[in-house]
């Protein structure tokens, strides 16, 4: 078959379906990404993809840029003729699923998390629900990563009850992201952030923790890991992260190809976020790694954890709570903190591990698609 996968950002599908995307060309069936181009362009094209550019402004609200957005993605997939459309990602999966319903293509949609629309009451707030109504009417499959986000959209009859599938996340490739000893920890303990450098992922709630407990606790350094986000309406400046960094409150380690050795060398991984996630690629890769999580008490981060066992939940937007989870691990042993980690990778190979995902999508494959 041919089977198109389109997603905000080449960078996702090349990092988050990689294990998808060997599956499927090994099964011998034709994939073509559609998305932005970036850097990953060539990682897909490696994989053995074809590549199909598009445009979009994955922040916008522009009715017109959006038309645009919905009839590109149309004609795209009209000549195109696949077989199969695996949509990712907010506006690709509502204009694919629109563009599918139109065209007769099978398609199933990926919802990765709820983004900022769900949770502002309002007009625009209307006319996502009645576009993911339309979009989802007809898909063979939607996906979700949490209960939560799948019970918001059963209540609000956006999708068929019948069409439903819930799912362990991205998954995360445990043979690649593989249980690593924990660092010493007689000078320092490191507690790492991941993520792009948004607001609502929790990083200022994280600096305000970092200040709280370097006071009391200069041993602990904080680190960012993760590219800065400009063109994001939560995005946090430059400027501010080099103030943070001036205050002797955290490191910044910029963005990585490669999030592994930045893990690695963490003791504990820190994602306080409010945004509505999925469930956050993240906190699988640190689990599979071995490091125990710090994380918000919200829909996709809580699912992650065994608060006790492999990490702690905090209070959303409370960096008063996230400094005392800190604390409370700067006091816990080398071993207390070794065992935690091991409850973390086996949470991960019990629940997360990605072959999950992959053969999920390939039995609705087997069942409905269509050469």
């Amino acid at each position: 078959m041919h089977i198109v996968l389109t997603g905000n950002t080449t960078f996702k599908l090349a990092n988050f379906r990689a294990g998808l995307i060997r599956r499927l060309i090994a099964d011998g069936h034709r994939v073509t990404v559609l998305a932005p181009p970036d850097d990953y362009v060539g990682a897909v094209r490696d994989m053995g993809c074809d590549f199909v550019p598009l445009r979009m402004d994955r922040n916008g609200t522009s009715p017109v840029a959006e038309l645009g957005l919905l009839i590109a993605i149309f004609r795209n997939l009209r000549g195109l003729h696949p077989s199969f459309v695996f949509g990712y990602t907010i506006k690709n999966n509502i204009y694919a699923g629109l563009a599918c319903r139109v065209l007769g293509i099978p398609f199933a949609a990926n919802v990765t998390g709820l983004g900022p629309a769900f949770g502002r009451a309002g007009a625009l707030n209307q006319l996502v629900r009645l576009l993911y109504r339309l979009a989802f009417r007809r898909a063979a499959a939607v996906f979700f990563q949490n209960e939560s986000d799948r019970d918001i959209f059963l209540a609000g009859h956006l999708v068929p009850a019948d069409r439903v599938r819930l799912l362990p996340g991205s998954g995360v490739d445990l043979t690649r992201f593989i249980a690593k000893p924990l660092p010493p920890s007689d000078r320092e303990t490191r507690f790492l952030l991941v993520a792009r450098m948004l607001w609502d992922k929790g990083v200022g709630i994280f600096a305000d923790a970092a200040q709280q407990v370097r006071r009391t606790h200069p041993e602990a350094r904080f680190q960012l890991l993760g590219p800065l986000d400009p063109d994001s309406k939560t995005g946090i400046s430059q400027s501010q992260i080099e103030q943070w960094v001036g205050e002797d409150r955290l490191d910044y380690l910029g963005a990585a190809s490669d999030v592994r050795p930045a893990i690695e060398q963490a003791h504990c991984i820190v994602l306080p976020s409010y945004y509505r996630e999925g469930t956050p690629r993240t906190l699988l890769e640190a689990g599979a790694t071995g490091r125990p999580i710090i994380t918000s008490d919200m829909p996709g981060c809580r699912d992650t954890v065994l608060p006790g066992e492999s990490g702690a939940l905090v209070r959303p937007r409370d960096s008063e709570d996230l400094a005392r989870a800190c604390i409370a691990f700067l006091g816990k042993s080398q071993e207390d903190r070794a065992e935690m980690g091991q409850a973390a990778r086996r949470k991960m190979e019990r629940d997360y591990d990605e072959r999950i995902v992959i053969e999920a999508y390939m039995s609705l494959l087997d069942r409905d698609g269509v050469a």
